[in-house]
């Protein structure tokens, strides 16, 4: 699996802005997609993520589908991103066969080390904070959340790669990077922005210097 990186967590009021949205992000550097399409039917879905399929393949980014494990395996996706209350990994990898990433949302320790179980291939740690992108969302973690769990995981000698994901700007990298997190998913952050480009070299910066010394 490519490092985890920076992703885009697709945003937008009809599924054609989640396109709009995640081509601007390829086009100005993005390399990990994760289409988050909620409340569409399966026909719009899978239209959808062909589309979206083709624009990763465009750009030579890695295309994560949000939950739907079917869409997935239809529009070859190089992955699946797994909530606490969709699929378990272990049936999704039986369906998606060892070459899918699969990735899993958790908001405690016992999350993570079951999905290790799992067979995850990453971990979507969080929310870090309060976000408007999900209507369920699980307690917030905070920086304190987070670095107990990473801790915790560090001490049962857990290696997986750990993606910080709700709510997270610009201004939280720093401290994060500090955690020992693997990488950083952000949705608000790189929609709108006007100069995108940019935003995302500044972020993608942030995350490679501060990276503690022993990583």
């Amino acid at each position: 699996m490519k490092e985890v990186g920076l992703q885009y967590i697709s945003q937008g009021k009809t599924p054609q802005e989640h396109l709009k949205n995640i081509k601007n992000a390829c086009k100005a550097g993005c390399k990990w997609i994760q289409l988050r399409l909620k409340d569409e039917d399966i026909a719009t879905y899978l239209d959808t993520a062909i589309q979206c399929r083709n624009i990763c393949d465009q750009y030579d980014a890695i295309m994560i589908v949000n939950d739907n494990v079917s869409v997935a395996k239809a529009v070859l996706a190089d992955g699946i991103h797994l909530g606490l209350n969709d699929m378990n990994p272990r049936e999704a990898r039986k369906i998606l066969g060892d070459n899918f990433i699969i990735g899993g949302t958790a908001n405690t320790i016992e999350n993570c080390l079951q999905h290790i179980k799992d067979g995850v291939d990453y971990i979507g740690l969080g929310p870090y904070k309060h976000t408007i992108t999900k209507k369920k969302l699980s307690p917030v973690l905070g920086i304190d959340g987070c670095q107990n769990i990473l801790g915790q995981l560090k001490n049962e000698n857990a290696e997986i790669p750990v993606v910080a994901i709700g709510g997270i700007t610009e201004k939280d990298i720093t401290t994060l990077m500090q955690t020992g997190i693997s990488g950083i998913a952000v949705s608000g952050e790189l929609t709108n922005q006007v100069n995108l480009e940019k935003k995302i070299e500044t972020i993608k910066k942030l995350m490679v210097q501060k990276l503690p010394a022993n990583r």
